[in-house]
């Protein structure tokens, strides 16, 4: 049988009232094995680590089958501003300047890594993955990953099995709910895009806070994730990679 990934993004305490009105969606709908997100100080608007209410909450979501893994430190592109007409669509426009770890230095990515591994891997256990914020890994962070605990990472079209850089097709699919326009158009990506991977062996959903602002999202998300979860098995990333 197929598979689908299904991950909740941006997981902290700046965000978590929204993040539970996603997991209450998902858990009407069956409550799915999920891959949750966590960022521990998100935008500096708090850190995870001191919300013992958030954490007990994971740890229970653990306990039943989720897992989580990390997802950025920050959560915000502080780097060197891009220069190129590419990077900047890339860094700026199209991610909204939140791809942390698009253009950090190998020893920068090493140093956001570690911290990042050892605050969540004392709180959520096993910690397997990572996940960049935006899927926007630059040169310096796929070399840090390599010399990094973590056994899996993630890109807009694929997951990674770090240890020898094995990639497994996984388009996400996601929905871009900033403006108007960018929702009314995600609608009609959204079918497109689950009719285009119908075919595949793995797949992944992308849910993000913003979407929990807009009763339409929610309303096109129970929709579509009630027809991949006829269709497929919902696993976790890790489950989906065989590392368990």
């Amino acid at each position: 049988m197929s598979r689908l990934c299904i991950a909740l993004h941006d997981v902290g305490p700046a965000t978590w009232p929204r993040c539970t009105r996603l997991l209450a969606l998902l858990d009407e709908v069956g409550r799915p094995p999920l891959t949750l997100l966590a960022v521990p100080d998100y935008h500096g608007l708090g850190r995870l680590s001191a919300s013992p209410e958030i954490v007990c909450n994971l740890q229970r979501r653990i306990a039943r089958g989720d897992e989580v893994a990390l997802h950025g430190y920050f959560h915000r592109d502080d780097a060197e501003p891009p220069r190129m007409p590419g990077d900047w669509l890339r860094r700026r426009l199209l991610t909204d300047a939140e791809g942390e770890f698009a253009a950090l230095s190998q020893p920068e990515a090493e140093r956001r890594l570690c911290d990042g591994w050892n605050e969540l891997s004392e709180l959520f256990s096993p910690l397997r993955g990572f996940v960049a914020p935006a899927w926007l890994n630059g040169p310096g962070t796929w070399s840090a990953l390599r010399a990094s605990p973590f056994r899996y990472a993630a890109t807009r079209d694929a997951l990674f099995i770090v240890a020898d850089m094995r990639r497994v097709a996984a388009p996400a699919i996601t929905v871009s709910s900033r403006s108007r326009w960018r929702r009314v158009a995600s609608r009609i990506w959204l079918r497109a895009l689950c009719r285009a991977t119908a075919g595949l062996p793995l797949v992944r959903v992308a849910l993000h806070p913003a979407d929990a602002e807009y009763p339409d999202v929610i309303d096109d998300w129970r929709r579509m994730l009630r027809v991949l979860l006829e269709r497929r098995e919902p696993v976790t990333k890790t489950q989906a990679l065989g590392l368990g």
